[in-house]
């Protein structure tokens, strides 16, 4: 069903100062002059905020028409390649038709997410689009209070009431399984993200691992330092793995970065790619065809999820929405690494 936006006001400053026990000076203080808060009446008014849902309505005072032009968006990096055909996309397609693309980065961090989360939804954007459905109870709460149009990308979980457009981690991991086992490969593992709160890659792994065991392979999984840079995380993972009494056939690397390093690894440690060790990435990110052996990857539908995504943020916003989720299918990229 098209959602109808109401603007964001079903919970007022004054119910949270009620809530609190506070007065409604005091939590517009909490909001813009936290330090002049005593810390009780702080951590009242957060418990508050967060029960309710509750978001400060910053574009008050005669902005309204500049906020409806404006299409709030959190993804969780926007220094590396995987997310860039997706920000590329759905801002072009909002700029065509004269909104502009406010973005923030969480980095994997859930609080990050919720902080930019509460910023955005305070100037009431025209839309809201998160990446994942993985968030905080008080992002869950904000959206659940929110009347702005909801999207999550990068992600397929139709029964959540935010707008779908993406595709299934669990069915990627899948994928990675059924590629790699039917090339030869019966001991395998699965390199997670050295950054922490990456559940997308969590659910990867555990679709690649169910999947290989159930196909008679053995499967385990490797976590990385979390204070390396993923190069370095996928070079001390490859080194680890490789040095173990029964190393891996193969390595599949919950992105690119990370399968770089451990490929760059291998050939200045004189480990054969693929005679003694396999490895297939996720994200055939540009610089993947050009390594050498080339990086077999898994490519998400990154630029379709930006168009689709901003379809459907113009539909609703033109009252045409269906409302209905989108899911999109990831390929097998095969090249000379596995």
């Amino acid at each position: 069903m098209s959602r109808k936006r109401r603007g964001i006001g079903r919970v007022t400053q004054a119910t949270v100062a009620q809530l609190a026990g506070v007065s409604s000076m005091t939590v517009s203080r909490y909001f813009n002059q936290p330090e002049r808060v005593n810390e009780e009446h702080r951590a009242r008014i957060a418990a508050a905020v967060a029960q309710t849902g509750y978001v400060p309505n910053l574009a008050a005072g005669g902005l309204a028409s500049a906020r409806g032009r404006i299409v709030a968006m959190v993804v969780p990096n926007i220094s590396g390649p995987i997310f860039a055909p997706t920000l590329q996309a759905f801002s072009a397609a909002l700029e065509a038709e004269g909104y502009q693309v406010l973005l923030a980065s969480s980095y994997f961090d859930e609080q990050k997410e919720e902080h930019a989360v509460r910023a955005f939804l305070g100037w009431a954007p025209a839309a809201l689009v998160l990446t994942s459905r993985f968030h905080s109870a008080a992002t869950e709460s904000m959206l659940a209070a929110a009347q702005v149009p909801l999207v999550e990308t990068w992600d397929y979980c139709p029964e959540r009431a935010p707008v779908q457009v993406g595709f299934s981690h669990r069915a990627v991991g899948e994928q990675g399984a059924a590629y790699l086992h039917a090339r030869g490969y019966r001991r395998a593992t699965f390199v997670l993200n050295s950054a922490t709160g990456d559940h997308s890659a969590l659910e990867r792994c555990e679709g690649f691992c169910q999947a290989f065991e159930a196909l008679g392979g053995q499967a385990g999984r490797y976590v990385p330092g979390v204070e390396l840079a993923p190069f370095d995380a996928g070079k001390a993972a490859l080194l680890a793995l490789m040095q173990a009494s029964s190393p891996p056939q193969a390595v599949f690397f919950a992105n690119d970065n990370l399968a770089a390093g451990g490929l760059l690894a291998a050939a200045r440690a004189g480990i054969s790619v693929p005679g003694q060790c396999a490895i297939l990435g996720f994200g055939d990110y540009p610089f993947a065809q050009m390594l050498l052996p080339s990086l077999s990857s898994i490519r998400p539908p990154a630029q379709a999820i930006g168009e689709q995504a901003a379809r459907w943020v113009l539909e609703e916003i033109a009252g045409r929405a269906s409302g209905q989720p989108a899911r999109l299918e990831c390929e097998v990229v095969g090249r000379e690494s596995a």
